[in-house]
């Protein structure tokens, strides 16, 4: 009976047919791409990339968060960002002195590897509790396609804020 039983035949896709695919459902309280529970004292992920462009604008990282925002602002920094600050070796030691600064919020990692954009996307991704403080275009890029995280970064030797409501005193420029 095995061997009369005919094999199922696989049809050819349709190119024409719906086809369905998982899109993430996003909090309704991302009303206008903007988080709406965000706010002070806010929680900054920093990552290399930042801290490096800070020393050569020669900007002390808190202050400058805190003239940017108008509130308090406590900067966290992953496993991930100072073990690629440790990797750069001696030529970037003042960066490793300032992540090592007690004013820092330490957060642990819990996956394999040392990849810090792919752990600051998922960890944002996870909590929407975070403002992402990078001048990686490409971290960028994958930040602003989740709703409701802002992005700091450094133009003209100061910091600015994109993607951030009017109402939280981030200025405009």
């Amino acid at each position: 009976e095995k061997d009369r039983a005919k094999a199922p035949v696989k049809k050819k896709e349709d190119p024409s047919a719906i086809k369905e695919r998982e899109v993430p459902q996003h909090p309704s309280c991302l009303f206008f791409q903007y988080n709406t529970q965000l706010g002070p004292p806010y929680h900054i992920l920093v990552d290399t990339n930042f801290i490096n462009f800070s020393i050569k604008a020669k900007l002390d990282l808190v202050q400058s968060m805190m003239d940017c925002l108008y509130a308090k602002c406590i900067p966290c920094i992953t496993d991930c960002v100072m073990g690629e600050i440790e990797k750069l070796g001696q030529k970037y030691r003042v960066a490793l002195r300032i992540a090592k600064d007690p004013r820092f919020e330490r957060l642990p990692c819990m996956h394999k590897g040392t990849y810090a954009d792919d752990c600051l996307v998922q960890r944002v991704t996870q909590h929407k509790c975070y403002i992402v403080a990078t001048v990686d275009k490409e971290l960028k890029r994958r930040i602003r396609k989740i709703p409701g995280v802002p992005i700091m970064y450094i133009s003209r030797h100061r910091y600015n804020i994109e993607r951030m409501p009017d109402d939280y005193g981030a200025p405009r420029f």
